[in-house]
């Protein structure tokens, strides 16, 4: 069985995104193939077809190869929820909540639930795509490590290392890895990849030779700076804080912000800028503000009201228009509950109050795919005879709607079985939409009808919304071809001990 391993030397250095381009890659040269990764950590997470949750980057890396998102992509996820815990994740379902130290006491448990996993991989695919995690040279973590070298060594894995150039000192970020490896560690590592450069190659070459003479290994190439419609990796994202297009579409960066993703789709239409604050500052006088999901609402809205954001956004709401997405659409409620201290110690929080709700958690988390309509289309200024709708849900809290919120969607299949409920409100002036749908704004025709209506509230013409999945498909061939002609992939075929 053929396998490969990303590593890089630290994060944000573009493990997630190089392993896209190789499952593509190699997806495009016949090969069955699988990502992989052990282990991951971030707030920017995905419930798959039968309602198991896991990381966005996999996700991504999934449609590189062809396939649909599974949980077995990405059996072990960790979802910070303060400095010092998080919430643990293992094959899509909660697991539990604990400190940086109990889980570090937890991973051996995990090793052989992981090696078996893998085994049974194997059977199924050409080439596993593997990523790692943060850095290999984190000595202090190498006795019980699941994700970089211990997972490489647990199912005999060929590691590339990739270091990134545009933070500089690239060189002795690659070989200063490399000293603080093992040497069994050291003989895994094949090669090196220089990530995100921006100049003239030729430039370069004096100091790959030394690099490879001080290093003894081979630089498989130099991967250029890009710029692409595709996610962005986790822990990674380059915020913008400009406005650079005639709508003005802000998002509140919230402390614990989680899926992110949720935006993607907004950021490739014409016309439309999209950016984030932090301050009241930065908040100037947006088209449409955008609070989107956390992963703990009461926590993050404290930071808000602290920060002055709360007020602002209740004044900005009487002339301007407010969706919240998740968690942000709690915040957008009266009063948001926690008599089981799920979140914080604060049994009740009071909301922004711009939407009739109240939300109370609970101790059962919610992660389902679903599909529905839009129930009163009349709400929104369009001919369009029906607003169908999809996305994915993840979140504790259960919000109740009072005698002045309008239902917003119809659900009608959850994990693909018929069902029959409501999510989201609508103000009756129009003005203030909530939803739990994560990638809501994926929908075409639902993205369509909210730009349009804010062309219109500015006098641009309406436009068609282009279809995000399509122009995801050409980005990742665009990514494949960008990446195989910056390695030598004969040498990448020869380390994954195929023929190419």
């Amino acid at each position: 069985m053929a396998k490969i391993m990303v590593q890089g030397t630290a994060s944000s250095v573009g493990k997630s995104i190089l392993v896209t381009a190789l499952c593509r890659i190699f997806t495009q040269d016949g090969y069955k193939v699988c990502p992989y990764k052990a282990q991951n950590m971030s707030l920017n997470s995905y419930i798959t077809l039968d309602g198991k949750e896991m990381g966005r980057a996999q996700v991504l890396q999934a449609y590189a190869s062809g396939l649909e998102p599974e949980a077995y992509m990405n059996p072990i996820l960790l979802k910070p929820t303060s400095d010092q815990k998080c919430q643990i994740i293992v094959n899509g379902e909660v697991y539990g909540n604990s400190s940086a130290m109990e889980y570090h006491n937890l991973k051996l448990k995990f090793r052989d639930m992981l090696k078996n996993q893998f085994d049974e991989l194997e059977k199924k695919f050409d080439i596993i795509v593997m990523e790692g995690a943060g850095s290999p040279a984190e000595i202090n973590l190498r006795d019980r490590d699941i994700v970089n070298m211990g997972m490489a060594e647990l199912v005999d894995a060929p590691v590339i290392l990739v270091g990134d150039i545009d933070k500089g000192g690239v060189f002795a970020s690659l070989v200063g890895t490399l000293m603080l490896l093992e040497d069994n560690e050291k003989e895994r590592v094949k090669g090196t990849v220089i990530n995100k450069f921006r100049g003239d190659v030729d430039i370069l070459k004096p100091g790959i030779d030394m690099l490879e003479d001080i290093s003894k290994k081979q630089c498989l190439g130099v991967v250029p700076h890009f710029t692409l419609a595709l996610e962005d990796e986790d822990g990674a994202v380059e915020l913008n804080k400009n406005i650079t297009d005639k709508i003005d579409i802000a998002v509140i960066k919230l402390p614990r912000v989680s899926n992110f993703t949720d935006l993607d789709a907004l950021k490739i239409e014409e016309d439309v800028s999209v950016r984030y604050i932090t301050s009241l500052e930065e908040f100037k006088n947006p088209d449409l503000l955008i609070i989107p999901g956390t992963k703990n609402t009461i926590e993050d809205l404290n930071v808000l009201k602290t920060s002055g954001l709360f007020d602002k956004i209740k004044e900005y709401s009487k002339k301007g228009n407010v969706i919240g997405i998740c968690g942000g659409y709690q915040m957008l409620g009266k009063k948001i509950k926690d008599p089981y201290k799920v979140e914080s110690n604060n049994l009740e929080t009071e909301g922004l109050g711009l939407l009739d709700i109240e939300t109370v958690f609970e101790n059962k988390k919610v992660t389902t795919r679903v599909e529905g309509t839009v129930i009163n289309k009349d709400l929104f200024n369009t001919t369009k005879e029906d607003i169908n709708v999809y996305g994915y849900e993840i979140h504790m809290g259960v919000s109740e709607l009072g005698e002045n919120a309008d239902p917003l969607f119809r659900i009608t299949k959850e994990n693909g079985e018929k069902c029959d409920h409501i999510d989201g409100v609508i103000n009756k002036e129009r003005t203030v939409i909530g939803t739990y749908l994560h990638g809501v704004f994926d929908n075409i025709d639902f993205r369509e009808v909210i730009i349009n209506e804010l062309r219109s509230e500015k006098g641009i013409e309406c436009k068609k919304a282009q279809p995000y999945e399509n122009l995801r498909e050409k980005e990742l061939d665009r990514l494949a071809d960008l990446v195989r002609s910056s390695l030598d992939m004969d040498k990448v075929y020869e380390i994954v001990g195929l023929k190419k």
